[in-house]
């Protein structure tokens, strides 16, 4: 059935409402870029990555599922996952598939068994499963030391406990994450700051298959965001099951999405990532919808949540829009000591920086940092922020693809999808806060055509530099060498809670070096669909030498921080909770 013109997509309605006026400012021409100068490096500059997919034996195309059905979630696509399951200290990859159930094409899971080195390892994992999934989160969910992966996609939640050995359970129906929803991202933080880690899970739309859309020449294509309703996200509160057996690891939540306030409001939600926004030291959710105001849920320390995205400035854009919200970035980009949040939108609008100041307080700051007009424009999905040189300040990495047909791809071998297919961008801080685009520099990250969804960041190799993971409908995922030369010093930490033996998902950790302060928070649900690396890494410039670390832990009665003395640069530590002094 078709849908009527006011449940057309929004998407397609900005596009034909273009034509009708004329307006072209947001088309790009066939090369994909705007008719207007670079502001960054030029071409001929040092190249920041490089493509070492091939070399690094992470050998995965995703199956998108049978095509030409225009069949709503596979559009959207699938993330990857950063989980070092052996605890050897290398972090492993997770990568999914969309191929549906009883599908031949399961999801995979690659070992790193040296640095940038990977290994196919799915048969026997009990990882290699096939579905309509999409998004991945890694967590230790009942404090063994081990960490567990949850599952997200089309009408399926999962559960997976990490039994050692290179083995996995699906615990799904005993621990109580049921849900039939469309979940996108899912992000684990301690809520209630017992030590154990709860689960938020962001739900997208209520969709209708039996729904056909066609763009505005009358071919068939995907449905927008507007065509359906949108679901309320869900929150779910670790029980605390007790560790009996080793060998058969249990985990038991409740779901409290309506106790919590959470479950109260519907949203087409996309991308989620938790910290502790105003400073009082219970963590806070952030959710990017698709078309309508964002979500700020803030604790109020008694188990429930109230969402001030609107009074603390982040539910719209400065100029009142509700942007199509997918991918979420966060991080200090003005050495402040707040956190900043970037969205990713469609490429008719502009990817949007919420800088933070004073604590709690966010303002749209796009256009003063250099974001609204970069060289060419395109649909965002996943993001980050990372010190990629380690100069001290981060970064922002975006990867691109259209979600309706009509994109400027010729000539690659990406089939049905490359009318879909953009480039990836890249922007780099100068120190202040203040973004140039440094996507021409950086061909191997940039200049390929792709429907690249997920975005992971993590130090594969260990050399202190920040990698690229990227994944693509019915493309392969490609991983990006970090290899710009004259790199500063940095700083690697791993906050690590002896107690409960995993690392303290929601720290915030400070460090100060050279004079300078930088803040990072553990947790590695951000970007979209995806979960990076649980380490907090800083590029310190020219410091050769760390004066403090402080971490303010996330859990317990009473929030407590530790200060660790510092050391020499460029080096990886692990900080223990109790072996600190308090301030």
């Amino acid at each position: 059935m078709k849908p009527s013109w006011g449940r057309r997509s929004r998407w397609a309605l900005l596009a034909l409402g273009a034509l009708a006026l004329g307006v072209v400012s947001f088309v790009v021409p066939a090369c994909g870029r705007v008719e207007r100068p670079v502001d960054g490096p030029s071409p001929d500059a040092p190249q920041w990555f490089e493509d070492t997919t091939a070399a690094s034996g992470l050998d995965f195309v995703h199956d998108a599922g049978p095509t030409g059905t225009f069949f709503m979630p596979q559009s959207m696509g699938c993330g990857a996952a950063c989980i070092d399951f052996d605890g050897d200290g290398l972090l492993d990859v997770y990568l999914i598939n969309f191929g549906g159930p009883g599908s031949p094409s399961v999801n995979r899971l690659f070992r790193q068994v040296s640095p940038g080195q990977f290994r196919d390892v799915t048969d026997g994992s009990g990882l290699g499963v096939a579905g309509h999934f999409q998004g991945a989160a890694v967590g230790d969910v009942n404090n063994d030391g081990k960490p567990d992966l949850v599952l997200t996609g089309f009408g399926t939640l999962k559960l997976f406990l990490n039994l050692g050995g290179g083995r996995f359970r699906d615990a799904t129906t005993e621990s109580g994450l049921a849900s039939l929803s469309w979940g996108a991202s899912a992000a684990f933080l301690d809520y209630d700051r017992d030590g154990w880690l709860d689960l938020v899970v962001v739900n997208y739309l209520d969709y209708d298959r039996k729904v056909e859309c066609r763009s505005p020449e009358g071919v068939l294509d995907f449905c927008g965001p507007n065509s359906f309703r949108g679901t309320p996200s869900k929150l779910f509160h670790n029980l605390r099951a007790p560790a009996t057996d080793p060998s058969n690891p249990v985990a038991k939540f409740e779901d409290v999405s309506l106790a919590s306030g959470i479950g109260k409001v519907s949203g087409p939600g996309l991308g989620v990532t938790a910290a502790d926004f105003d400073g009082d030291g219970w963590p806070d959710i952030f959710v990017s919808n698709d078309g309508q105001p964002n979500r700020l849920w803030m604790n109020q320390k008694d188990g429930t949540f109230v969402d001030e995205a609107l009074s603390r400035g982040v539910a719209v854009t400065a100029m009142g829009k509700s942007f199509a919200g997918m991918g979420v970035a966060v991080g200090d980009v003005d050495n402040d000591g707040l956190l900043d949040i970037y969205v990713t939108h469609l490429g008719s609008e502009t990817n949007n920086l919420w800088r933070q100041g004073p604590r709690g307080q966010f303002r749209d700051r796009t256009t003063e940092a250099g974001l609204a007009a970069p060289a060419w424009r395109a649909t965002g999905f996943g993001t980050l922020m990372a010190d990629f040189t380690n100069k001290g300040s981060v970064d922002i990495a975006v990867v691109n693809g259209k979600v309706f047909r009509g994109g400027p791809a010729k000539g690659t071998t990406l089939g049905f999808w490359e009318t879909y297919a953009e480039k990836n961008q890249l922007f780099v801080n100068d120190g202040t806060g203040k973004f140039r685009d440094a996507s021409a520099a950086n061909p191997a990250f940039c200049d390929y055509w792709n429907v690249a969804r997920g975005l992971v960041c993590a130090d594969f190799d260990g050399d202190g530099a920040p990698d690229l993971l990227v994944t693509a409908t019915g493309d392969r995922a490609r991983l990006f060498k970090n290899v710009a030369p004259n790199r500063g010093n940095w700083l690697t930490v791993r906050a690590f809670d002896p107690k409960r033996i995993r690392d303290a998902y929601g720290a915030e950790v400070r460090v100060r070096a050279g004079g300078k302060e930088y803040v990072r928070v553990v947790n590695p649900a951000e970007s979209y669909l995806s979960s990076g690396s649980p380490l907090a890494h800083f590029g310190l410039g020219g410091a050769t030498a760390v004066e403090w670390v402080r971490v303010t832990w996330p859990d317990g009665e009473k929030v407590q921080t530790e200060t660790f003395a510092g050391g020499a640069a460029n080096r990886s530590v692990v900080l223990k909770r109790g072996e600190g002094q308090s301030p």
